[in-house]
């Protein structure tokens, strides 16, 4: 790769250039990961026997718990790795949408977009809020966010589904417990070189005035946009924007990547249908319970993975059942024999 990074005439094909680059640079941060955690790890099994040596016990569990942490960045690594599919590099739109049950789906939905959020945030990722619709007296009816960063649909990508929350609910003056149904819908961001035909007599605009909680969120005028593509009843806004223009555009790029990431699922349902059916939690499905009350525990219904520490989860440590659903989903297919082509 080096050779050809070198080439003098490398960059007579800009985009096959550019993505050389990327590759490049990728391997580059790889290895350079790889020789960081290597470091790390021989420098604190040093510190270990340093401080047994000398009876400091204070040194002893300060390297152990780096050598924890350092565990977590390399399992992190390790799924980093699997991340190869044609759109796992890129940045993603992640939908949450409430479910029947008026406030208390609402209030879920608010909750799984904070927990998404404080995700993103601790994985180092940028998250810009493109819509968002309230609810009538708590929470969200639904949201889209856009998390930018590299790999953030590669790790995201196995989250789309339905989220069941089990808890007594805040709202219910009797104190009875509630159980309460959220949709969250991930797809890339389409990049330039990926190219998207969409028809615009199939679609229909709708423009609106952006809703919010007041102050400089709130507008006076039929700034929002909304797509409608008629053929597949998909449906994108946008309302970050205070000019009408640039939410359009928007709104366009968001249901180009919407069109992608459906053609990229048709593909592999169609490469196996039947491994397809074992593998994938489409929309639709229930792939995680997260149960408050009467005990507290998360469960992904995919992997049986499950967490003892709920508060933990909807802060953002999610890394445990992404891990496991890309690993589920990625045997899943060397089984069948097929390429992971999202």
């Amino acid at each position: 790769m080096n050779n050809k990074a070198e080439d003098p005439n490398l960059w007579n094909d800009a985009t096959e250039a550019q993505k050389l680059m990327r590759e490049r640079q990728q391997l580059d941060d790889s290895i350079a990961g790889v020789k960081r955690l290597e470091q790390q790890l021989n420098d604190n099994i040093e510190l270990i026997e340093m401080g047994e040596e000398e009876g400091d016990e204070s040194v002893v569990k300060d390297a152990e718990d780096a050598l924890k942490t350092l565990k977590a960045e390399s399992d992190r690594q390790q799924v980093e790795a699997m991340l190869s599919g044609e759109a796992d590099g890129n940045d993603t739109y992640v939908e949450v949408h409430s479910g029947a049950g008026g406030t208390e789906s609402q209030d879920w939905a608010n909750m799984l977009l904070r927990m998404y959020t404080r995700w993103a945030e601790r994985s180092g990722y940028k998250v810009e809020i493109l819509e968002m619709h309230d609810g009538e007296e708590a929470g969200i009816k639904s949201a889209t966010i856009l998390i930018k960063g590299h790999n953030a649909y590669g790790w995201m990508k196995t989250e789309s589904g339905v989220h069941r929350l089990v808890r007594i609910s805040p709202y219910d003056s009797n104190a009875r417990r509630h159980t309460s149904f959220s949709s969250v819908w991930v797809y890339p961001v389409v990049d330039d070189s990926i190219n998207i035909d969409i028809n615009e007599s199939d679609c229909r605009i709708d423009t609106f005035r952006a809703s919010g909680a007041g102050g400089q969120h709130i507008n006076t005028t039929d700034s929002a946009v909304r797509i409608t593509h008629i053929p597949t009843g998909i449906v994108v806004s946008c309302q970050q924007e205070r000019s009408q223009h640039k939410n359009k555009a928007k709104a366009w790029e968001m249901l180009r990547a919407r069109m992608y990431e459906a053609e990229l699922k048709k593909r592999e349902e169609a490469a196996n249908a039947e491994a397809a059916s074992k593998t994938e939690i489409g929309w639709g499905h229930q792939i995680r319970s997260y149960v408050l009350q009467p005990y507290q525990m998360v469960k992904d219904l995919r992997t049986g993975v499950e967490s003892s520490a709920p508060d933990d989860v909807l802060n953002g440590d999610l890394n445990p059942f992404m891990e496991a659903a890309l690993a589920h989903r990625i045997s899943g297919k060397a089984d069948a024999g097929i390429d992971d082509v999202d």
